[in-house]
Parts: structure tokens; C-alpha cells; sequence
């Protein structure tokens, strides 16, 4: 890049970048998962981790969730393994086989973000390898135990200091992050994490961590609709926030997917040409009507949070769940929508962190491009209210360390 007309290298340009909010909360995130790690190739946007990291404060984001691939530190943090692809429509995380190795390289990750001021969530996706380690979570102290072999190792390099928090499974019950897991009944998937048997599993697999670090704070991030219905799922007050993911299209039961016939493929590409044909179409022609069903379900979200006493966390949100640069698809009411999410829930005085979307990396080039966009919405996720009882949290107590 030249900077006033002499090249500068991209540890010249980390220092002319504007460095992350001195406020401690709420915190802008972004959500890296596992493409960390998985997209290293060329032009798969995390080759270079100091360009991607000085671009995210450069966007006004002080922290970010990743897989930590926890099932794979328990098992042996520096061995090789060969993952499986997950998807190969998505850009999340590598299309083809691909082998990673965790440590050190998670370690040395977290050392990156900690000299760019980047505070760190940790989640799992639990990411299949051929001989499918996960599958030997088989217990809730197995669970327990995989992240806190996984916490061992960080602080073993004097780096758990950039842990922000901990979420045990990304949106549990759901059978694509945590297959080792079987609910009761076994059809009670996605947003059916109120059952005995999944807050068992939370609560037992969390207390072999709190006996361990109890300074962290722990939580399951969870999906599915957020209407009146939150209030039947009982309390969860093993976890130290809650972290659901909302979109738009969860809105009336996935309505405005099932008007696009959006049918979830993961290794085909229909349904993204179906969306790239209706998507917007449909949004315009109901626009106050998908407009006032987002907002509904982040009023919910708040008031759920309000009414248990406890910190929102959103990191997977607002507007389109899955998404990309595609011929056909425009950013542009995607970016209405997850901009208009970004302030309703910043107004709400319930979130300690916001993501402004599920794209918020370099990989999502129609996305990530928008300097301006990211830091109008970065600015009001800084300047928000918080509630006294939120302050009072134990996460937000985590982010006075930093």
C-alpha cells in the first residue's frame, strides 16, 4: 500500500490505524470461527493476519469469536488433523479438505489479537476430521474437560489475559455443531435448549470450568426465533450471558426463507440462485412488514434478557443468515438490515457486545469493503447505554480487565 506516496508495509500501516475503542463496553465483535485458521490460501482473507486484524480495527471492531477446536486440543493440541469440508457454498472456513494444526497456532493467534488491542471470544463449532474426534464428547464432563485442556494450554503461554469468554458449543442443540449431543426427546434440535438434558449438560460441563477459572465468563449461544415464547424455557442461570443469534428470516418461522425457497444446501448452489433472484424482491415488496419482524424479535431478546437479569451477547445476526458475493446478490438491504438490527439493539441497553452481521471478515468482500459502514455502526455499538444490572455482570466485570 503507499501512504503519502512511500510503500508501507502492513506493520507501518497497523500503526497509522486507528486503534480500538478505549471504552470498555458495549464491545463491536466480528466473527472469525474457524476461517482463522482454515483460510490461509491466497485471497482467502486470513493468509495475512496483520492486514486482517489492522483492517478490523481499521473498522472499529475490539473483539472477535473464534473455534478454538477444542476436541482437538483434548485429544492432542499439536498433532495434524484433516478436517472435512462443512460446506462448499459457504465462505465460511475451507470448501475442501485441508489440514490444520491448533497449537501453537491458536496461541500465536491470540498473541496477534492481544498486540492489536483485540479481545477474544471463544466458540466452537466442533469441525468434523476424518477420524471425527468429537464424537468422544460423550458426557457433559468431557465437554468440560476438552475446553478446559484448551484454557490449559492458553495460559501455559501466559496469554489467557486475551480470553474474553467462553461459549461452550455454537447455537446448541444443533445437531450440525454438536452431533455428539442427543436431546430428549432427540427431535428437540436448534431452539430446543430448554429441555433438563441440555441445561444438565450446561450446567455440569460449565462447572468443571468454573472450578478451574471462575474469573472467565461461560455461556451456549443458542438460535431459533425470539418471540413471547423465551419465557417458557425456564431460567439458565449456569450461564453468565446469553448469546442468541438473530436474523430477519427467523421471523414468523423462517417465513421470508420459505418464500424464497431457500432450502439450506450446503454443497449445491440453488438455493443462493433462488435467493439472488427473490431475495430482494421480496424484501421490498413487505418491506415494513420484515422491518417490523426483526425488531420485534431484538425487543424480545431484551426484554428476555431484562426479565432473567442477565448480559446479551449477539455475535450471528440481523439480517440474511447465509449470504455471499454472487452474481445477482447486492449487499445493499443486507446492509439495511443489519444496520438497522446494529441500532435497535444498541439502544436497548441489554448488550455488552454487538455484532454488526455474520460477515464481518475479509472474506466477504462486498461486505468487508465498506470502511465508512462498519465505522458508523462500530461508533453507535461504542456510545450505547448499558443497564445498571448488565455493569454489574460478570462479563462486563471481564471486559474492566482489559
Amino acid at each position: 500500500m503507499v501512504v503519502g506516496g512511500v510503500e508501507a508495509s502492513t506493520r507501518d500501516l497497523h500503526a497509522q490505524l486507528p486503534q480500538a475503542a478505549t471504552q470498555t463496553y458495549p464491545l463491536a465483535i466480528a466473527m472469525w470461527e474457524f476461517s482463522w485458521l482454515e483460510r490461509k490460501w491466497a485471497g482467502a482473507g486470513y493468509e495475512d493476519l496483520d492486514q486482517a486484524l489492522g483492517e478490523l480495527v481499521e473498522r472499529g471492531y475490539d473483539s472477535i469469536r473464534i473455534d478454538a477446536f477444542p476436541h482437538l486440543i483434548y485429544h492432542d493440541p499439536e498433532a495434524t488433523y484433516t478436517l472435512v469440508p462443512h460446506w462448499q457454498v459457504q465462505e465460511w472456513g475451507s470448501p475442501g479438505i485441508i489440514d490444520v494444526q491448533v497449537q501453537p497456532n491458536l496461541n500465536a493467534f491470540l498473541a496477534k489479537c492481544k498486540e492489536y488491542n483485540i479481545r477474544v471470544g471463544l466458540s466452537s463449532w466442533f469441525r468434523e476430521d476424518k477420524e471425527d474426534l468429537r464424537m468422544r464428547l460423550t458426557t457433559p464432563e468431557k465437554l468440560g474437560e476438552a475446553w478446559l485442556a484448551t484454557l490449559r494450554s492458553i495460559d501455559a503461554a501466559g496469554l489467557l489475559n486475551t480470553v474474553l469468554y467462553v461459549d461452550l458449543c455454537n447455537e446448541w442443540t444443533g445437531p450440525f455443531w454438536c452431533p455428539f449431543f442427543e436431546n430428549d426427546p432427540p427431535e428437540a434440535i436448534w431452539s430446543e435448549w430448554q429441555t433438563d438434558k441440555s441445561k444438565d449438560w450446561m450446567r455440569r460441563s460449565i462447572k468443571i470450568l468454573k472450578a478451574a477459572y471462575p474469573e472467565i465468563p461461560y455461556t451456549f449461544s443458542f438460535t431459533g426465533e425470539m418471540h413471547d415464547h423465551l419465557h417458557d424455557k425456564g431460567r439458565f442461570d449456569m450461564l453468565d450471558f446469553l448469546e442468541p443469534h438473530i436474523w430477519m428470516t427467523q421471523y414468523n418461522n423462517n417465513e421470508f426463507y420459505e418464500e424464497v425457497e431457500w432450502e439450506w444446501d450446503r454443497f449445491v448452489f440453488d438455493s443462493f440462485q433462488r435467493l439472488a433472484l427473490k431475495g430482494e424482491p421480496a424484501f421490498r415488496a413487505r418491506e415494513a412488514y420484515w422491518v417490523n419482524g426483526l425488531k420485534g424479535m431484538i425487543d424480545h431478546a431484551a426484554r428476555w434478557s431484562r426479565d432473567l437479569g442477565q448480559a446479551l451477547v449477539t455475535t450471528e445476526c440481523w439480517g440474511i443468515v447465509d449470504y455471499r458475493d454472487w452474481p445477482g446478490l447486492d449487499w445493499g438491504y443486507v446492509k439495511e438490515l443489519c444496520a438497522l438490527g446494529t441500532e435497535e439493539a444498541a439502544q436497548t441497553g441489554r448488550w455488552l457486545s454487538i455484532s454488526t452481521s455474520n460477515f464481518c471478515g475479509p472474506q466477504f468482500v462486498g461486505m468487508w469493503r465498506d470502511v465508512a459502514w462498519h465505522r458508523r455502526l462500530t461508533d453507535i455499538i461504542h456510545s450505547a447505554p448499558v443497564e445498571e444490572d448488565v455493569k454489574g455482570s460478570l462479563l462486563a466485570k471481564r471486559m474492566d480487565m482489559f
